[in-house]
């Protein structure tokens, strides 16, 4: 497989600190837009994206929101222990079900001073509608690159969600180099979003205004949202020197049967994903539909399949003979599965990887932010772009862009 052969030291490029965005521009979608098509490159602003895409062409979105990940605990001492919460533990179907526990919930996390925190649990005080809770956190187990964490609160009428609102402080990306502020709470949220669970803002939705969504309607533009709640792992640099050798994250999605319907009636038009993490949604929903059909010789029809047997793991893309399975009857078969078992969500992990050499199912197109050397992201960039890629980082450091989670973005159309 000649994916696992990429080295990461090709996908690399200069960005000094002064490009790095450390907060957003105060209107959203007056950010600069550097437009590729097909190896030209040229310049707009975010609100005139309707301008830029054809009638009747389906963006998708990412609806997921980001929840307050880290809480401050102080020792009886005096010091600190910061704990990160990175996603639920496995005894929890998905991020909203965990979300929604009340009085106790285990969790994952990294933990900033853990050689500090010897033994016994730490107390939080939180003011929630005039009254005091306290929450203790107690370290149930050591993992290999995590802490499993039971969080206990003394109101059994509130979610962990809730008390994460109330305790926690938004975690803003590690390259920012500066402490969440209270402007942070606002502008590194989407205006769309709704369903707690992100540790990371899907950030090519930060640029989206209602004004922008207006213009949008007028051309029949049409926007369709998934929730894909974005991990730690976004983050995370590939440090081997082949892409074979890095462990790509795994994160929880959630479409709808509604929304599947939808993607099959417009699978003709222009689809342009909003975010690498809306087309890291849509590209695994056809490879659930292929797991069903390459499972189909081993089995009679699609039943008895969990969501387990067909969710998407990084290298399966790469290993699937797909040549004669079109998106439409892929996702088809996805869609009447579902129904055979009376699902009305999606619910599943996805763990792909998108790096050169990857042929794009659904998506035209993709509106994403400059992302950091030798990262996944960047990866797929390339996979749509192919070596272009060089040439539009180029021309953006050249041209003033600003760059990673609050700065400016792209709109990237697949290279024929």
């Amino acid at each position: 497989m000649q994916q696992k052969k990429i080295l990461i030291k090709d996908f690399t490029y200069n960005l000094s600190e002064e490009k790095i965005a450390k907060y957003p521009l105060i209107i959203r979608d007056e950010s600069k837009l550097l437009i590729y098509n097909n190896g030209n490159i040229s310049e707009d602003f975010y609100y005139n994206l309707n301008k830029q895409l054809p009638e009747n062409a389906l963006l998708i979105f990412n609806n997921t929101k980001v929840v307050e990940a880290r809480l401050l605990f102080q020792k009886p001492s005096g010091g600190m222990i910061e704990i990160f919460c990175l996603e639920p533990d496995e005894q929890y179907a998905d991020i909203t079900s965990a979300m929604l526990q009340k009085g106790k919930v285990f969790w994952k996390c990294l933990v900033g001073g853990a050689k500090k925190w010897k033994e016994g649990s730490l107390i939080k005080k939180i003011n929630y509608d005039l009254k005091e809770i306290n929450l203790s956190a107690v370290i149930v187990e050591k993992r290999n690159d995590y802490f499993l964490i039971e969080f206990i609160w003394d109101d059994d009428c509130i979610t962990f969600a809730e008390v994460l609102h109330h305790a926690g402080l938004i975690p803003l990306p590690p390259y920012l180099n500066r402490a969440a502020e209270e402007n942070d709470n606002e502008t590194y949220q989407t205006i769309y979003a709704k369903h707690d669970g992100s540790v990371a803002a899907p950030t090519a939705g930060l640029h989206f205004t209602e004004r922008l969504f207006e213009k949008l309607s007028v051309k029949n533009i049409q926007q369709h949202f998934i929730t894909l709640h974005v991990g730690a792992g976004t983050f995370k640099p590939v440090k081997t020197e082949t892409i074979a050798e890095h462990e790509m994250h795994a994160e929880f999605f959630e479409v709808s049967i509604s929304f599947i319907e939808n993607l099959i009636a417009n699978i003709d038009t222009t689809i342009v994903a909003v975010g690498t993490t809306s087309a890291r949604t849509i590209e695994s929903l056809y490879w659930m539909g292929i797991k069903l059909v390459m499972s189909q010789e081993s089995r009679a029809g699609n039943e008895g399949f969990s969501i387990e047997d067909i969710s998407v793991q990084q290298w399966d893309p790469y290993n699937a003979a797909t040549a004669s399975i079109s998106a439409k009857e892929s996702l088809q078969i996805l869609l009447q599965w579902m129904k055979e078992n009376n699902l009305k969500k999606l619910i599943s992990k996805t763990q792909i990887i998108i790096v050169p050499g990857y042929e794009f199912k659904i998506i035209k197109g993709l509106i994403t932010n400059f992302h950091q050397p030798q990262s996944t992201l960047l990866l797929m960039v390339a996979a749509l772009v192919g070596d272009d890629w060089k040439k539009i980082y180029q021309h953006a450091l050249y041209n003033n862009f600003r760059f990673l989670s609050y700065g400016d973005g792209s709109l990237l159309w697949k290279k024929k």
